[in-house]
C-alpha cells in the first residue's frame, strides 16, 4: 500500500477531525500503530473519529472488533507484548467497565511487575461526558477510577490543537494511557497546526491568567470555565483558567503557582464532586498553599447520582451559572 505524506500547515479543524489527523499521522510515522474498536473500520466509529483510516491503511491496521471491551483491551495487551502500539477505541464511556479488570489488573501493573523490562504502549480512547442527549451508560465521567490506579497515565483533551498533539504524544508513550475525549466538543472548531510537535503529557495549560481567582477544568468543562471567566470579567473580576490536560499525574507546580497568584481556586468537572478529581486538587493545593489562600478551594460538578434522562441533563451538568455562583461565593471570603 502506498502511503500519503502528512499534510503541512495550520488550518481550522473540529476536535474530531484533529483527533483523526493525529491518528493518521501516528500511523504514517510508525507501522506498529494499530487501531482496534467497535465499528471503527468502514463506518469510521460512532463519532467518525477514525473515518477514512480503514480505507487508507487496510484491515490489518484498522480492525473492527466484536462487541467485547474486555477482548479489545486483552488483545491490545497481547499485541503490545509482541511489539505493536495498539490504540483502542471504547465506543462510549459507560462501555469501558467490561474491560475494567483487564485495565486495572493487567495493563496498569505489568510494567511494575516486570521490573520495568516490559512496556505496554497502549492508548485507550474514551469519549467522555454528557451534553449530547444520550441515554444512560453513554454520558458518564469515570476518570477518577483510572486516575486512582497506579501505572496508568490519564489525560483529557479540550481543543483541536491539544487533541492532535496530545494523542500523538500518548501513542508515542511507553506507558499505558487512558485518553479522554469530550464528546460534546467533537464538533467545536479551533486552530490546528499539523506541523506542531506532540504535547507534553505532564503539563497543564493556562488558557488565561487572572489576579482575583483561578478556575481549573479539564475536557468538556474547559469551555464552560472560559465562558464563566469572560462573564466575570464583565463584572470587573480577573479570573484565570487552567486546563489540567493531565489528570494523572497532576501538574501540581502549575496549580500551586496559580493558587498562590490569585489566592482563590475553583475546580470544575462533569463528574460527581464526591471523591472526584476536584477533591484531590483541593487537598493537594490546600496542603501546599494554605497560607496563600484567601478562601477554601471550591468544587463545581455533577451530583452523586446515576446519570439522569437526557431531558434533564442540563440541570445535572455544571453550567456557567453554577460556576459564576461559585466565583461569587469564593470572592465573599
Amino acid at each position: 500500500m502506498t502511503k500519503a505524506s502528512p499534510e503541512p500547515g495550520s488550518t481550522t479543524s473540529t476536535l474530531g477531525k484533529a483527533l483523526n489527523a493525529g491518528l493518521r499521522r501516528a500511523m504514517l510515522d510508525d507501522d506498529r500503530v494499530i487501531l482496534l474498536g467497535e465499528d471503527i473500520g468502514a463506518l469510521g466509529g460512532v463519532f467518525r473519529v477514525t473515518e477514512g483510516l480503514h480505507k487508507e491503511f487496510g484491515d490489518n491496521r484498522v480492525i473492527d472488533t466484536p462487541l467485547a471491551e474486555s477482548a479489545i483491551v486483552g488483545t491490545a495487551i497481547g499485541l503490545a507484548l509482541r511489539g505493536y502500539r495498539p490504540v483502542c477505541e471504547i465506543q462510549f464511556d459507560g462501555f469501558v467497565y467490561p474491560a475494567f479488570d483487564q485495565i486495572v489488573s493487567q495493563l496498569a501493573k505489568m510494567r511494575a511487575r516486570s521490573g520495568g523490562r516490559t512496556t505496554l504502549p497502549i492508548v485507550i480512547r474514551i469519549p467522555v461526558g454528557g451534553g449530547i442527549g444520550a441515554v444512560e451508560h453513554h454520558s458518564e465521567s469515570n476518570e477518577a477510577y483510572f486516575a486512582h490506579t497506579a501505572g496508568l497515565r490519564v489525560v483529557s483533551c479540550s481543543s483541536p490543537s491539544d487533541g492532535y498533539r496530545m494523542l500523538r504524544a500518548a501513542i508515542a508513550s511507553d506507558d499505558p494511557v487512558i485518553f479522554y475525549e469530550p464528546k460534546r466538543r467533537y464538533w467545536d472548531k479551533g486552530q490546528l497546526d499539523l506541523d506542531a510537535q506532540p504535547a507534553s503529557l505532564n503539563r497543564a495549560r493556562v488558557w488565561r491568567t487572572g489576579t482575583d481567582l483561578t478556575l481549573v477544568a479539564h475536557g468538556p468543562t474547559v469551555k464552560t470555565a472560559i465562558a464563566a471567566a469572560e462573564a466575570a470579567a464583565e463584572d470587573g473580576y480577573s479570573v484565570g483558567v487552567v486546563d489540567l490536560r493531565t489528570i494523572s499525574p497532576l501538574d501540581l507546580d502549575t496549580l500551586k503557582r496559580c493558587a498562590k497568584a490569585t489566592g482563590r481556586l475553583i475546580v470544575v468537572h462533569e463528574a460527581s464532586t464526591f471523591l472526584g478529581i476536584g477533591a484531590e486538587v483541593a487537598a493537594a493545593v490546600t496542603e501546599s498553599c494554605f497560607y496563600a489562600l484567601k478562601a477554601p478551594v471550591l468544587r463545581v460538578g455533577s451530583y452523586n447520582l446515576p446519570y439522569p434522562p437526557a431531558k434533564v441533563e442540563d440541570e445535572f451538568l455544571p453550567d456557567i451559572d453554577r460556576v459564576l455562583d461559585a466565583i461569587e461565593t469564593s470572592l465573599k471570603y
